[in-house]
């Protein structure tokens, strides 16, 4: 008698958790996104939060920003993300809108023995020069010229750069083609380009670049500040538009993109590299998502508008302790009435 009320007890408890389970699935959207690395961190965060507070989970793929183009286009994922932003006829062409989440930084990281975070001191001609090859050794005159009284010790440059298309690859280049002619002229600006320096070597993400960096000894790579901030890099110090030698934090990332207007532009797809401003960080940029106007899976639209809804909202806090910049109120008001609204979800 006892074991048979024991194995009812038993199937009644497994038939509890079943129902529980499956009530919970039926109030929580799992919703799927791909693309740039640049903002993973924050997006990471704002995931948990959000399964916290909703129980959705939002399932995100950091490929870098031309996977997600593509994945959002072989519709695969609810949701793409790229910092190279979609010009605007393609996005008509392919029935998508597009909008800025978060803003943050590109910072140029290197593995100088002895060299303080920020202590080299670089304009973007010259930073240009390097990436190019023209600067081959930390023990160049130019280098020299501009870090008087900094002691940087000689070492053969390695340059180290993405290995896959990339939205950071082309905030940076957009930044060296407007700084420098030479480089606009031989190289150009993309998220993928030929790497002219002799020494250098891919890595795929912020994650491979921060990590060979990390590597190899005398390199110089480029990453989203949280990867610098993550792996405690040594990051330089640049020469802005306005002619001051500028740190790369929240702060600068937002006085850079204090001036733009997002409203009134076609897509809202933007570069912010170097802006005008005292304090302006000159390698500055926005992380774009794309999502469909007539959604195949309307209920997973949704849920994405009410993610990032949530982040925009709820996520501010998340964004300054990762050395990210949110979206300022009036851009995601602009957002929600003249963007979201073109995307049907019902």
């Amino acid at each position: 008698m006892k074991s048979l009320l024991k194995t009812a007890l038993l199937n009644g408890a497994i038939s509890i958790a079943v129902v529980s389970v499956a009530t919970t699935s039926a109030f929580a959207a799992d919703i799927t996104g791909a693309g740039a690395t640049f903002p993973y961190p924050i997006y990471a965060k704002w995931a948990e939060a959000y399964k916290a507070k909703t129980g959705s989970n939002m399932n995100y793929q950091s490929i870098g920003s031309s996977g997600g183009i593509k994945q959002i286009k072989a519709k695969t994922v609810d949701f793409g993300a790229t910092d190279n932003p979609v010009k605007f006829d393609d996005l008509e062409k392919e029935g998508l809108v597009q909008f800025p989440a978060i803003i943050g930084g590109v910072v140029p990281v290197i593995n100088v023995e002895g060299v303080k975070p920020g202590e080299i001191k670089l304009d973007g001609p010259t930073l240009a020069d390097i990436f190019q090859g023209s600067i081959t050794n930390w023990g160049d005159k130019r280098i020299a010229i501009m870090n008087p009284g900094v002691k940087i010790p000689s070492g053969d440059i390695t340059v180290v750069h993405r290995a896959d298309g990339s939205g950071t690859t082309a905030i940076f280049t957009d930044y060296l083609a407007k700084t420098s002619n030479l480089w606009k002229d031989a190289v150009g600006a993309g998220p993928a380009v030929k790497w002219p320096a002799a020494s250098s070597v891919g890595g795929k993400g912020n994650e491979g670049v921060a990590a060979n960096v990390s590597r190899v000894k005398n390199s110089v790579g480029y990453v989203e500040y949280a990867y610098a901030k993550k792996n405690k890099m040594t990051f330089i110090s640049l020469k802005n538009k306005d002619g001051n030698f500028v740190a790369p934090d929240d702060l600068t990332f937002a006085a850079a993109a204090a001036g733009t207007d997002w409203s009134k532009i076609p897509g809202m797809g933007t570069f912010i590299t170097n802006a005008s401003g005292a304090k302006s960080w000159p390698i500055t940029g926005a992380s774009f998502i794309l999502v469909y106007k007539n959604p195949e899976k309307k209920d997973s639209a949704a849920e994405v508008l009410k993610f990032f809804d949530f982040a925009f909202k709820e996520g501010k806090k998340m964004a300054e302790d990762l050395d990210y910049v949110a979206m300022p109120d009036a851009t995601t008001d602009y957002i929600r009435k003249n963007v979201w609204s073109a995307v049907k979800t019902k």
